[in-house]
């Protein structure tokens, strides 16, 4: 097909649609939802927590989350556990999480039996060393945000990731990822001021979560590899 960068070894396509396109024909799929489902699940299985992703925020991600004898993650503004990475600094170990998400939990799930990793700016090296090991057809995946309407809007700090995890990975790049490695690299020493004045960023810090951008700005922070298998996010 003319869209699937069959011929190149790193590929990247946006959203759900993306995923089906890159996932049956890659040996595996980076997810990267910067702002803030990947950077959530790697602060969370950084400190060996459990997270299980979930499409829908309502009443059947309580009962999937009972099911399995875990915590189900709030919103934003919740006491306890939600989509705000400070809100997971201190999540116990052993901790079972479900963590619903219209983006990066719907892209997980949409996968198939491709090997799924989760990546962001804080882990992006250790990353691209784990992808390498699963064999030369690498595929990104940023999620982008949503529009109103609900179409997809891609996102500045989701690019910026992919980027950020390509630049260390090795073979020939698709012009749809070699772009994204080098707006990384462009971006790469402003990253914290770029990410907070992206629509993405501010909003959340007009929302009082200008910490949540801070943390997902750091880069290369982390070794923590969270990998999905039998249906939760766990640190290889």
């Amino acid at each position: 097909m003319t869209f699937t960068q069959a011929e190149f070894d790193i590929r990247l396509e946006w959203g759900e649609y993306g995923v089906n396109l890159l996932a049956p024909i890659s040996n595996v799929v980076i997810i990267v939802d910067v702002l803030s489902f990947s950077t959530s699940v790697e602060i969370a299985t950084s400190r060996k927590a459990v997270v299980y992703p979930y499409r829908w925020k309502n009443e059947t991600a309580q009962e999937f989350a009972l099911s399995i004898g875990a915590d189900l993650a709030q919103k934003r503004g919740y006491k306890g556990f939600s989509l705000s990475p400070q809100s997971l600094l201190n999540i116990p170990m052993g901790t079972k999480l479900v963590l619903p998400s219209p983006n990066g939990a719907t892209l997980t799930l949409a996968t198939g039996s491709t090997p799924t990793l989760a990546g962001c700016l804080r882990n992006a090296r250790a990353v691209a060393e784990s992808a390498k090991k699963h064999g030369s057809r690498i595929a990104l995946i940023p999620a982008g945000e949503r529009w109103p309407n609900g179409s997809l809007r891609p996102s500045f700090e989701d690019l910026i990731g992919a980027g950020a995890i390509i630049h260390y990975l090795d073979g020939y790049c698709s012009p749809e990822a070699y772009a994204a490695r080098y707006a990384f690299l462009a971006a790469e020493k402003e990253l914290t001021n770029l990410l907070l004045q992206c629509g993405s960023g501010k909003e959340l810090t007009e929302r009082g979560y200008k910490e949540d951008v801070n943390l997902a700005a750091e880069l290369n922070v982390s070794d923590c590899v969270p990998k999905f298998q039998d249906g939760a996010y766990v640190s290889q």
